[in-house]
């Protein structure tokens, strides 16, 4: 398939790209694509979280009353979950929630993640962005020029440019990224994905 390579303001270069049906056509795979995604939330868990359980809560071990004659229920520990400041019963410990997927399955997700922006129209190839300074007004004069000011957007470079990388930090809709970082679940939260012509090939060389 073939679509019209734009400037970075919008206007139309006149030339157009052929992109690989192996990479921009198929046949969508959903669960793949849930798969990596899971992977992707998983691994941004810190599994830190942790409380304190009975045998770790600080507190006299002293039996606080006598066995029978109370009249209420018998208790030998402060630490016992059901008194306030006992220790909790099955609480959080600190885990790896990372899990492993193959290669091809990856690719597979990616894949099925382009081809859905295809399908909906929501995929622009620029010849290049390039700033000499970075600046936020020159990123939104960039996007108010392709018309996606209001939408989220994903702007996939071929190399590292840290002006053009400067100069979309601080607005919450725009993201950019290299082809090497590039994920299915950033491809997916987009409504619309921005291609450099340099970023095509290098991307149908990995998912190929």
């Amino acid at each position: 398939m073939e679509l019209a390579v734009l400037k970075h303001n919008g206007e139309d270069t006149g030339r157009k790209i052929t992109l690989s049906d192996e990479v921009f056509a198929i046949e969508p795979n959903d669960h793949a694509i849930y798969l990596d995604v899971k992977q992707f939330l998983a691994n941004q868990r810190q599994g830190t979280h942790k409380s304190k359980e009975r045998n770790e809560v600080a507190g006299s071990t002293k039996k606080i009353k006598k066995q029978k004659g109370t009249g209420g229920a018998r208790a030998g520990s402060l630490k016992s979950p059901l008194f306030r400041g006992g220790g909790r019963v099955f609480g959080p410990k600190p885990r790896d929630y990372s899990f492993k997927l193959n290669k091809k399955l990856k690719q597979l997700a990616r894949k099925s993640a382009l081809s859905y922006k295809v399908k909906e129209n929501s995929l622009l190839v620029l010849e290049g962005v390039s700033f000499d300074t970075p600046k936020t007004k020159n990123y939104i004069a960039f996007l108010n020029g392709l018309s996606l000011a209001d939408k989220k957007t994903l702007l996939v470079l071929p190399e590292v440019n840290k002006n053009v990388y400067l100069s979309s930090r601080n607005l919450p809709k725009a993201k950019v990224v290299t082809v090497d970082s590039l994920n299915t679940y950033e491809l997916l939260n987009a409504d619309s994905l921005v291609l450099c012509e340099g970023s095509v090939s290098k991307l149908e060389n990995i998912l190929s």
